[in-house]
């Protein structure tokens, strides 16, 4: 018997909500089904009706308070009232089949990661608008978080029982609160497993909530701000270089002393605004780490200083090429290593064993 309950979140459903409620329980009678009305108002309580009469628990919102807040209400109520029970997340609009709810069902089970996507890969009959969206959102989240997620906007998702306090504590309460759990999954270091799901779409996907430009700037904030701090620290050391240059006629001192200044700029930009795990890290450690990466990077900035202005090309066009090539790399290993979260006591995996034998000891008392 699956210790699983499918929570589906829902606003102004239609018909393939019942359906999906009456297709889970005929699959497994045993399973829990709790279905949050997010304040869809009288003209859908039908609905809501025939999805109970099938078999659903149905919680309600007398108003509309967002995806977000109606998956928040369904994890407080699954603490609360079945605690040990793992959650698996379903959209109420049809695009999620049966056989992957499922799917996801079972391996959150036996999982040891923090969560379980159900995750399409965007073949065959596919609205461009998505597949041209996901590709490029799946790519920059990855620059952004390190984390290689094939389907960022799915709903398919299941959660292990031990993650559920964690969940409650994710801002947002709307569309952008999936996006949230991502990233700050990314940021504290839990970690998340897919499992491949079909690819179905209704009507051109024309049920999609999702906001192009907000929500993809919530993924892309991380890069863009360590892009901001970037420009800074390269701004103050193409000036102190220049300035050094002209003074002493040295390439070396004019590049060590840039450096210098630059990199205090970087570090103190980086670990308030930017890497939010470096909070975390005494500032003595990371300090270190990136004084280490500062004459790495200073290496390698000399190196091709040198080779470039030796080729000909005049100091200021070097000085840029040099930089745009080194950023992708100091981005990496700032994320990596200087400002990396610092180990918990207890991994997410022993956590979620913790809580699964506590369930298993409570059903056998």
């Amino acid at each position: 018997m699956r210790a699983v309950i499918v929570l589906v979140p829902a606003y102004e459903p239609a018909a393939p909500l019942v359906d999906l409620v009456s297709s889970l329980r005929a699959a497994d009678p045993a399973l829990h089904v709790v279905v949050v009305d997010d304040g869809s108002g009288p003209a859908f309580a039908p609905v809501f009706a025939a999805a109970q009469a099938a078999g659903a628990l149905v919680l309600t919102h007398p108003t509309n308070r967002g995806k977000g807040a109606a998956l928040k209400t369904g994890f407080a109520w699954v603490v609360s009232v079945s605690p040990g029970h793992d959650v698996v997340c379903a959209d109420c609009d049809g695009q999620h089949s049966v056989v992957d709810v499922l799917r996801v069902a079972d391996r959150v089970q036996t999982s040891e990661a923090a969560m379980v996507l159900g995750s399409r890969r965007f073949v065959g009959d596919v609205p461009l608008r998505s597949r041209v969206g996901n590709s490029m959102t799946r790519a920059m989240f990855r620059l952004s978080t390190g984390l290689d997620v094939h389907d960022t906007q799915t709903g398919l998702r299941g959660y292990p029982a031990a993650m559920l306090p964690w969940l409650l504590t994710v801002d947002g309460d709307r569309y952008e609160y999936e996006l949230n759990l991502l990233l700050r999954a990314s940021a504290t270091g839990r970690s998340v497993e897919e499992v491949e799901i079909a690819t179905i779409y209704l009507d051109d996907n024309a049920s999609s909530h999702f906001r192009p430009v907000r929500d993809s700037a919530r993924i892309y904030a991380p890069l863009l701000k360590f892009m901001v701090a970037s420009f800074a620290a390269f701004l103050t050391d193409t000036l102190v270089l220049l300035v050094l240059h002209a003074l002493t006629g040295s390439l070396l001192g004019a590049v060590l002393g840039a450096r210098a200044v630059s990199s205090t700029v970087n570090f103190v930009t980086n670990r308030r605004l930017v890497f939010e795990s470096a909070r975390e890290r005494p500032v003595g450690s990371a300090a270190v780490r990136y004084s280490a990466l500062v004459v790495l990077l200073l290496a390698a900035n000399y190196a091709l200083l040198l080779a470039l202005t030796s080729a000909g090309l005049a100091l200021l066009p070097a000085k840029v090429l040099t930089e745009v090539v080194l950023f992708a790399a100091s981005y990496e290993l700032q994320r990596h290593v200087v400002f990396a979260r610092p180990p918990r006591g207890r991994s997410t995996a022993q956590a979620v064993a913790a809580t699964r034998e506590t369930s298993r000891r409570a059903s056998r008392a």
